[in-house]
C-alpha cells in the first residue's frame, strides 16, 4: 500500500544554504546560524514567526538544544532527527507533514554536520554493536562492487565501465566548478580522473564523494499561505521514505546492480505527484551521487533510463547540464560535497535556485524554459541492499 501523500498541501517559501567544504573557518553554530537567517531573509519572516523547527544530523549534535542555542530559539518545539544521509531530507520531510496536519502554520527544516575538524575520519559517530554478521567492508568497498556488477549482467566491458564512471565524475566537476557554493570548484578531466589512485575495487579518488562541513535550511507553510510570503513558492508535490529488511548482503538471488529500496520509493513519490513518465516530466534531479556507479544504478532505479541502458545515456549526455535531464545540476556529493545532515536539504536548495530560474546564469538547466516545472531530490543512507530511501518532488505551479 503507498501513502496517500500531501500533493500541493504545503509550499517551500524560503531557503537557505551555506557554502560547504572544509570550514574551519566556521563553527557547526555559525553554519547554523548562517543557512537559517538566510531561510528567514528569502522568506521575508523573522525567527520569531517560525512555529516549530526540525533539525538533521547524523552525529553533530543530540537532540533540538543542538540548534537552539545558538539560534536562541524562546521554547518552541525543535526536534532531531536522523535517517543516516537522509538526515536532512528527514527533517524536511517531518516539518511538512506538520504543516500539512494543519498543527503549524510556518515551520523551518534544517540539516548540518561538521565532519573535517571533529577528530574523526569519514562519518561521525561509532559503530552501533550488532551480533557479528554485519559485513565489516569500508563504504566505497561496499559500493565498489555496484560497477562490475553492472558490467557483468549487462555485457559492459570494464574499460568502458571506467570511462562511464569517470564520465559521471567530470560531469559533475563540471557543474560544481560553477557553483560558489560547492567544495570543489574546479573542472577535472576525463585523463585524470582515470589516472588517480584506487580506493576500493574499481573506484579511485575522483568516484568517491566529498567530506565536508555544510548547514542548509527551508522555511514551509500551507500553500494557500505560499503567496504571503514570496512571488514564486515551490509546491512540495511528493515525499516518499522506505527502509528496506536490510537482507541484500545475505540473499543469493541480489545482484548489486538496483537498490530495491529506491526502485520501491521512485514508484510511491512517483504516484503521489501523479508523474507517469519521469523522463520527460522531471526538469532536473538531484540525486545521491556517492560513488559515481551509485548515479548509474540510480538512473534506471528512478526510471530515467531503461534498465541495462543507463550507461549509454550517461556517455550521451542525457543528464548533462545542457542535456534532455540535467542531473546534480549543482555538482552533487561528488563535487558540491556531503557535510551528512545538510545534504537533502541542499539538494531541495538547487530546486529553489533552478526552478525560480535563480541560478547563475551558465549553470541554469534548459529544461525550465521548455515548460517543465518539476524537481527531484533523492537520498539514500546505507550501503547496496541494506539502506533507507527517500525521494521528493517539488514544483513551481500549482496543479
Amino acid at each position: 500500500m503507498g501513502s496517500r501523500g500531501i500533493k500541493d498541501q504545503v509550499a517551500i517559501v524560503g531557503m537557505g544554504c551555506t557554502q560547504f567544504g572544509e570550514r574551519f573557518d566556521r563553527s557547526l553554530d555559525d553554519m547554523i546560524i548562517e543557512a537559517a537567517h538566510a531561510a528567514y531573509d528569502s522568506a521575508g519572516i523573522s525567527q520569531d514567526d517560525v512555529d516549530a523547527f526540525w533539525f538533521g544530523t547524523l552525529g553533530s549534535g543530540t537532540s533540538g538544544l543542538t540548534i537552539s542555542k545558538p539560534l536562541k530559539i524562546d521554547y518552541k518545539p525543535v526536534t532531531r532527527v536522523e535517517n543516516m544521509c537522509a538526515s536532512g531530507s528527514e527533517a524536511f520531510r517531518n516539518a511538512a507533514y506538520a504543516v500539512a496536519s494543519g498543527a503549524f502554520d510556518v515551520v523551518m527544516a534544517i540539516g548540518a554536520e561538521k565532519l573535517k575538524d571533529n577528530g574523526m575520519s569519514g562519518l561521525v559517530g561509532a559503530q552501533v554493536p550488532d551480533d557479528g554478521t554485519k559485513t565489516q567492508i569500508t563504504a566505497p568497498a561496499s559500493f565498489s562492487l555496484l560497477a562490475p556488477a553492472y558490467g557483468e549482467k549487462y555485457g559492459v566491458e570494464p574499460d568502458t565501465m571506467k570511462a562511464v564512471m569517470a564520465r559521471i565524475a567530470w560531469k559533475n566537476h563540471y557543474n560544481g566548478a560553477r557553483n560558489p557554493r560547492a567544495q570543489f570548484q574546479k573542472e577535472v578531466s576525463i585523463e585524470t580522473i582515470c589516472n588517480a589512485p584506487l580506493v576500493a575495487g574499481q573506484l579511485g579518488i575522483f568516484d568517491c564523494s566529498g567530506v565536508s562541513d555544510g548547514s542548509a535550511a527551508a522555511i514551509l507553510c500551507r500553500a494557500e499561505d505560499a503567496y504571503k510570503y514570496c512571488d514564486n513558492p515551490l509546491f512540495v508535490k511528493a515525499l516518499a521514505f522506505t527502509s528496506g529488511p536490510g537482507a541484500g548482503p545475505l540473499d543469493p538471488d541480489y545482484d548489486y546492480t538496483t537498490f530495491d529500496e529506491v526502485t520501491r520509493c521512485a514508484i510511491d513519490a512517483y504516484e503521489q505527484a501523479g508523474v507517469t513518465d519521469p523522463r520527460t516530466e522531471i526538469a532536473m534531479a538531484e540525486v545521491h551521487d556517492c560513488f559515481t556507479p551509485t548515479e548509474l544504478v540510480l538512473m534506471e532505479d528512478l526510471q530515467f533510463s531503461k534498465r541495462g541502458e543507463g550507461w549509454e545515456d550517461v556517455m550521451a549526455g542525457t543528464f548533462d547540464l545542457d542535456g534532455e535531464l540535467p542531473v546534480n545540476p549543482d555538482g552533487g556529493l561528488k563535487s558540491f560535497g556531503h557535510p551528512i545532515g545538510a545534504s537533502g536539504l541542499r539538494m531541495l536548495f538547487e530546486c529553489w535556485l533552478q526552478l525560480r530560474k535563480e541560478a547563475p546564469e551558465d549553470r541554469q538547466i534548459l529544461s525550465v524554459d521548455k515548460g517543465k516545472t518539476l524537481g527531484l531530490t533523492h537520498n539514500l543512507g546505507g550501503r547496496p541492499g541494506e539502506c533507507v530511501s527517500f525521494a521528493a518532488i517539488v514544483g513551481s505551479e500549482l496543479g
